[in-house]
C-alpha cells in the first residue's frame, strides 16, 4: 500500500456526536418509521419481502423491507449502527451530489441485501424485515474509509481484507447461533448481511472516486486511491 503525504492519511478523530447531518437523519428515520408501523400493523404485512416474491413476480418487498423491523430492540441497533458506519460515508460524499450517491449506495445495500437472501432461500416460504442489511453495507463502505482522511483504501489492503474478515466471522457466529440480540426471538438473515456487506465494500470503490479525484487531480502521483 502506498504512503499518503500530509494530512490525507491520518486517521479520523470524530466523535459519534459530531456525526454529519446525512448519518443522524438516517439513524432517527428508523424510530419514526416504526412509529408509523407499530399505527398500521399492516405495513408489516405488505412491505416485509418473502422469498417467494421472486418466483411471483412481486419486486417491491426488496426495497420496503428495509423500512421495517421487528421490535424496538431491532430498531435501536439498526440506528446505533446506521449512525456509526454512516458518518465516514456521509463525510466522504459531501454536498447534493453526495446525499444522492449516500443514498444510492444504502438502498442498492439493501436490495441487494434481501435479493440475496431470497436467492439463497429460493422455493421457500421466508419473510424478511429490518435495515440489517443495507447497515452491513455501510459497514462494508466504512471498512475502506476509517482511518483515512477523504480517500478509499484499495480492495485488497491489508487492513480492508483483515476487518471483512472479522465482519464476516461475526456474521456467521451469529448465523450459527439462529438468531440477535434485539431480533425478538426471530432468526437473523445472516445471509442478507453478507450480501449487503460485500455491495458496499465493492461500490465504495468506484463511487468514492467521484468525490477524490478532485482531491488528487493536483497532488502528486500517488497512484488509484480507490479500488
Amino acid at each position: 500500500m502506498q504512503s499518503q503525504p500530509g494530512r490525507i492519511g491520518q486517521p479520523e478523530r470524530q466523535p459519534i456526536l459530531n456525526a454529519p447531518p446525512l448519518a443522524v437523519v438516517l439513524a432517527l428515520s428508523m424510530p419514526a418509521l416504526y412509529i408509523l408501523q407499530e399505527r398500521m400493523p399492516e405495513l408489516a404485512r405488505q412491505g416485509a419481502f418473502y422469498t417467494r416474491d421472486l418466483d411471483e413476480g412481486r419486486w417491491t418487498g426488496l426495497f420496503t423491507a428495509m423500512l421495517l423491523h421487528q421490535g424496538w430492540a431491532h430498531v435501536a441497533m439498526n440506528a446505533l449502527g446506521a449512525l456509526t458506519f454512516a458518518a465516514p460515508v456521509a463525510r466522504l460524499m459531501r454536498g447534493s451530489r453526495g446525499v444522492v450517491a449516500f443514498l444510492f449506495l444504502y438502498v442498492l445495500c439493501g436490495v441487494m441485501a434481501a435479493l440475496g437472501f431470497g436467492l439463497v432461500h429460493r422455493g421457500e416460504d421466508i419473510g424478511m424485515v429490518g435495515a440489517s442489511g443495507a447497515v452491513f453495507g455501510l459497514i462494508g463502505a466504512s471498512t475502506r474509509l476509517i482511518g483515512t482522511r477523504g480517500w478509499v483504501r484499495p480492495l485488497f489492503d491489508r487492513q480492508v481484507l483483515t476487518m471483512a474478515a472479522a465482519w464476516m466471522a461475526v456474521n456467521a457466529v451469529f448465523g450459527l447461533i439462529g438468531f440477535a440480540p434485539g431480533a425478538g426471538g426471530a432468526a437473523i438473515a445472516w445471509e442478507a448481511h453478507a450480501f449487503g456487506f460485500i455491495t458496499g465494500i465493492l461500490v465504495i470503490g468506484p463511487l468514492g472516486r467521484l468525490f477524490t479525484r478532485d482531491m488528487f487531480a493536483s497532488g502528486p502521483d500517488l497512484g488509484d486511491p480507490v479500488g
